[in-house]
Formats: C-alpha cells, sequence, structure tokens
C-alpha cells in the first residue's frame, strides 16, 4: 500500500519523521521518531497548526485519527479514509529547549475515472484517415495515455486541463490510416497513473475495403484440350460483400454459346479460337477488383485403344484395357509414305518391263544368208528367192 514510507526522511536534531503518499480513500500513517529522549513530549500538529496528539492523548476531535503506538522514542498516529482536503505539511514537534520539529508530508494521489474512448466515425474506408480521443477526467497527478493498435504503440497528441479542485483532466488525440487488415483491430487506450493498474478502454475498428478476387478452375483439372469444356468460378470478399460480380474477355467479345450464372463462367467445346484473357470484375461501395484467367486451348489428343495380342494370356490383356496406346501422326504419315513409294517403285518396274518386250517378232525371210559373202550373195541365196513369197511366214510373240 502507498503511504507506509518514502525514502526520504526529515530530520531535526534529535527527531525524526517520514513523507507519506496515499492514495484517497485509503490509510495514512505518520511516524514521529526520537533518537534519545531525555523525557521530552511529543506531539503531533496538523497542516493548520492544530494539535492531533499530544503524547498520547488527541485533543483534536476527528476520530479517524487513531494512536497506533506511544513510548518515549515514538509516537506513530494512523489517519483513515484520507481525503484530497487532509494533503500537506504535517509536524513532529519535540519540547526540548530549544524545541525540535520534523516534518512529514502527505500526498494524496486520487485516481482518474475511467477513460472514455470516441472515434470521429464509426466506420471509415480503406486508405482513409481516422481519428480517436480518448479522455481520463479527475485524477492526481496527471494520467499519462499510451496508445495500442494490435501490437503496435501509437503516439498521440495530449492536452492536460487542471480543475479547480486541483484535479486534472487528460485528453489524447491519435490519427492513423486505416487498411482493410485494420478492420476488427483492437485499439487501446492506457492510462498510467501511480493510483491505479490496468486502466483502459478499448474500441474495435470497423474499415470498409474492395473486393478481393480470386478465380478457380472446376473443370478441366490439369490442360485445357480443344473439345473440352471449361467451367471457371469467381470468388470474391469484401466490406460490405461485393453487390456485383462481371466477367468479360479483355480486347474481344465473350464467346457467344458462354454461359454466365452469377459468379460461374461455363464455355463448352473449347477451340483455339477461344485463347485469350478472360477478367472476373468484383465491386462494392468501396471500390471494384479483378483478376484475370489467361486460356489456352491445347491439341486435342490422339488415342487408340491398346490392342489385346495374347488371348491365352488373359491377365495380360485385362491389364492393357482401358489404357489408349498414343501414336504419333507424323509415325502414321512416315508408314503411308513408305508403302506408297514401294508401290510407285513396282509400278515403274513393271512398267519398263512390257515396253521392252512390246512387238518383238522373228521371220525366216533370207534365210540362209548368214553365210553369204554379201548382200547379194545372200539375196540369191536366201530360201525361196523373190519368187517364194507365198511361202514367207512370220511369227509374233
Amino acid at each position: 500500500m502507498i503511504g507506509a514510507a518514502e525514502t526520504l526522511t526529515v530530520e531535526g536534531q534529535n527527531l525524526a519523521t517520514d513523507n507519506v503518499t496515499v492514495i484517497e480513500g485509503e490509510t495514512a500513517t505518520i511516524s514521529c521518531r526520537v533518537r534519545n529522549n531525555d523525557d521530552s513530549v511529543i506531539q503531533l500538529l496538523n497542516p493548520n497548526r492544530q494539535t492531533i496528539y499530544f503524547k498520547d492523548v488527541r485533543p483534536l476531535k476527528d476520530s479517524r485519527f487513531q494512536l497506533v503506538n506511544f513510548s518515549d522514542n515514538e509516537l506513530r498516529v494512523s489517519l483513515s479514509n484520507v481525503s484530497l482536503s487532509d494533503e500537506g505539511r504535517y509536524v513532529c514537534q519535540l519540547y526540548t529547549d530549544p524545541p525540535q520539529e520534523a516534518y512529514a508530508d502527505i500526498t494524496v494521489l486520487v485516481p482518474p475515472g475511467s477513460p472514455i474512448i470516441e472515434s470521429r466515425e464509426d466506420v471509415v474506408s480503406e486508405g482513409n484517415e481516422t481519428e480517436l480521443t480518448c479522455t481520463a477526467i479527475g485524477g492526481k497527478p496527471a494520467a499519462y495515455i499510451r496508445w495500442m493498435k494490435g501490437e503496435e504503440e501509437l503516439t498521440g497528441e495530449t492536452t492536460v486541463e487542471e480543475t479547480y479542485d486541483r484535479m486534472f483532466t487528460v485528453t489524447s488525440r491519435v490519427r492513423f490510416s486505416v487498411t482493410k487488415e485494420d478492420d476488427g483491430m483492437p485499439v487501446d487506450c492506457i492510462i498510467d497513473h501511480p493510483a491505479v493498474k490496468d486502466l483502459l478502454a478499448q474500441r474495435h475498428l470497423e474499415v470498409l475495403y474492395k473486393p478481393e478476387v480470386k478465380i478457380v478452375v472446376t473443370y478441366p483439372e490439369g490442360l485445357t484440350r480443344e473439345g473440352d469444356n471449361l467451367d471457371l468460378t469467381c470468388i470474391a470478399e469484401g466490406k460490405p460483400h461485393p453487390h456485383q460480380i462481371n466477367w468479360l474477355r479483355v480486347d474481344e467479345d465473350v464467346p457467344p454459346h458462354a454461359v454466365v450464372t452469377g459468379s460461374d463462367l461455363y464455355i463448352e467445346n473449347l477451340n483455339k479460337s477461344y485463347n485469350g484473357t478472360y477478367r472476373c470484375v468484383a465491386s462494392n461501395a468501396v471500390g471494384e477488383a479483378y483478376v484475370d484467367y489467361i486460356l489456352y486451348v491445347h491439341d486435342a489428343p490422339t488415342t487408340i485403344p491398346t490392342p489385346t495380342t495374347n488371348p491365352v494370356n488373359t491377365q495380360d490383356s485385362r491389364a492393357g484395357e482401358g489404357a489408349p496406346q498414343k501414336i504419333d501422326h507424323a509415325v502414321i504419315g512416315g508408314v503411308v509414305a513408305v508403302v506408297m513409294f514401294a508401290i510407285l517403285c513396282a509400278l515403274i518396274v513393271l512398267g519398263r518391263y512390257f515396253a521392252r518386250h512390246k512387238g518383238t517378232y522373228f521371220t525366216h525371210e533370207a534365210k540362209g544368208a548368214d553365210d553369204a559373202a554379201d548382200a547379194d550373195t545372200a539375196i540369191i541365196n536366201a530360201e525361196g528367192g523373190h519368187n517364194n513369197t507365198d511361202e514367207k511366214k512370220e511369227y509374233y510373240i
């Protein structure tokens, strides 16, 4: 309890006492101590020099003063239910020659009332500045006010006003800009005062902010390919809740058969002409925000079923079931080209063969001419000569 004793001791030649600090409504104790008493009388006087106790007798008619201890070396008196009017300098007096005096100053602390916190506006939009005011009324000494926003300490502007009854009213103002992260954030006005602990007022910020937007691909999983369907969902959160969500295609029109249902965009049977940037725009009273989805349609995969080549091994056949093997278009084209080239080569060879043997024949004219020495002799020796024309035979192959 404040008021037991402070370190400062007021001393006379043979007399000592202590200054006392006490909280209003509590009890203060004043001790007049004599080091070497030669049977001199001790008395205690109030700030008006009225005798409170003379030895162990109380002349003052104030029952709040009570004798705690009296001996040759000490006069100890308590004062209960201390009020601000009890503050002042009390005198311990020892009747010696010359008389000795020691002084005990009683300081009364008055805790301020509960702080009052107010804001310039109840709701503030992100990016704007807000102002809070905290007031501590009726303290003594003047209170010190601190500000905390969550774990962050803020610096305020403080004014102190002294009232007619020696009390102090302290007002502190703090200004700061808010973000969407400040929504729901507690702001504390904390009172530091020697007469009280853990005295504070708290206010939670209410911040309006524009939407936060994201796009979720509901279908398909993985790459988007020709022939697939596309299903996008736009999720928007803000304060207040977004009142409007729109889909658009940047720099182009949305495909005519695209279906927009609330926050969903659905496109059937994709093809590469649908490539582009699709934007979801959400807005509320604070502003608007958007997010983009870039659509790129890939080629449709070419698939064939895996053939069953071994009817005996049914387990292997079933294992390959439903696992189509992908064949590249280039491979198929290459096989077709080789076959066509082989057929063409065969046709060329056959054509040349028939062309070479077409119209070849043998005759028996001039038979025996092989042994003639010259042409005239060959004619003469030819079998049948010119007179045997009826016997000429030709053989065609």
